[in-house]
């Protein structure tokens, strides 16, 4: 079975990739260790691995019998690119407002 093409709030909008990215904030971890701190099947926690992978939000190293997950930049630059737009919105708006209120309520 093919693994589905996420777009990144999709990766992010489940709770078990939400809590993996979070455990590997703090460090690179196993395939066996990040399933460790889940209550479901070791193809569940590949699967979610997979999609987290295939999303950019992390790389995974061979290194020895071990598959090390790692942080990548790369998932989280279209969250990023995303909320600095309605950052510039939303500071666009409150400029606009601070010059309404100056104007209509002068020191």
């Amino acid at each position: 079975m093919a693994t589905p093409t996420l777009d990144a709030f999709q990766v992010i909008g489940d709770p078990s990739r939400r809590k993996m990215l979070m455990l590997l904030s703090e460090d690179s971890l196993t395939i066996n260790s990040l399933a460790d701190n889940f209550d479901m099947s070791r193809p569940a926690v590949s699967k979610h691995i997979k999609i987290l992978y295939n999303a950019g939000f992390i790389s995974i190293e061979d290194i020895g019998r071990e598959r090390y997950c790692t942080l990548k930049q790369d998932g989280f630059k279209e969250l990023q690119n995303w909320i600095s737009y309605f950052d510039k919105f939303w500071t666009s708006k409150l400029k606009k407002l601070e010059t309404l209120l100056n104007n209509k309520f002068p020191n």
